[in-house]
Parts: structure tokens; C-alpha cells; sequence
């Protein structure tokens, strides 16, 4: 009996790259559904606690001006809210308001194709799979 080959570097990121993909429009299909952009949802997403408006867009890897808009829209929609940063008035943080934690909340919740692969895996499956994306985004993180 042989060994299957492991699969290669470029097979794995192929395959990470389709994940992500897939659940990129998974979740922009379940924010359209509130009205969203997948951006918004995606900065709002972000929002666990106060955020500087240059921390958003790092964050989103876009120029800061875009940052504006985006804000500003989720904000005209009472999802968000801008507030002075205590320790210098003069930056901006963001700050999701209680219904934009709740229209997250729904968002993530209604990713009925990323649920449903995700529930093809049992408690074991799942557990193993957390701890080797944990391992590979500490990994990424370190070098970014």
C-alpha cells in the first residue's frame, strides 16, 4: 500500500484561497440581504471596540479617504457612531452603536453556505481545523 503525497504548498494555498473566496461571498450575499456592501459589513465586522479611523483603514488595506465614506454611511444608518479618542481629541474613533453589533450578529449568522460546510465537520474535525487556522494566522500575523 503507498502513501498518498502530501499535498503540495500550492495545492494548499489553492485551496485556502477558494475557501476564502467562498466565504467572501457568502458573507457579502448575507450583508446585501441587510443592506450592506460586503466592505461595510466587513469595517463593521471590525468594530470590537473603539477603532481610530487609520486603524480602519489598515485594517481594510484601503486609503483612509475610503474609510470616510464607508463610515459615513454606516453612520447615517445609525450602525456606527464617531466619538473622540480620550487620549487625543483629535482622532476619531469608530465605534459600533447596539443595532450595528446586532446587524453584524445576523450578518455572520445567515452565512448559510459557510454554515452548512462547516457542519459537514464533526466536534473533532472542527477542533482540529481551528487549531491548524489559529497556528497558520499567528504565523502570518507575526510576519505582517
Amino acid at each position: 500500500m503507498t502513501a498518498t503525497p502530501s499535498p503540495s504548498k500550492s495545492e494548499l494555498l489553492e485551496l485556502v484561497a477558494a475557501l476564502g473566496t467562498a466565504q467572501w461571498q457568502d458573507f457579502s450575499a448575507s450583508a446585501a440581504r441587510h443592506g450592506l456592501t460586503g466592505v461595510q459589513a466587513k469595517l463593521l465586522a471590525q468594530l470590537k471596540g473603539p477603532v481610530p479611523m487609520r486603524g480602519l483603514a489598515a485594517l481594510l488595506v484601503c486609503d483612509a479617504s475610503n474609510v470616510t465614506g464607508i463610515v459615513d454611511r454606516l453612520e447615517a444608518r445609525g450602525l456606527v457612531r464617531r466619538e473622540p479618542d480620550p487620549s487625543d481629541r483629535r482622532v476619531k474613533n469608530v465605534v459600533a452603536t447596539d443595532e450595528g453589533r446586532e446587524t453584524i450578529r445576523r450578518v455572520r449568522e445567515e452565512m448559510r453556505a459557510t454554515h452548512d460546510a462547516l457542519d459537514s465537520l464533526d466536534e473533532e474535525e472542527r477542533a482540529v481545523l481551528h487549531g491548524l487556522l489559529e497556528r497558520l494566522r499567528t504565523g502570518l500575523e507575526r510576519r505582517g
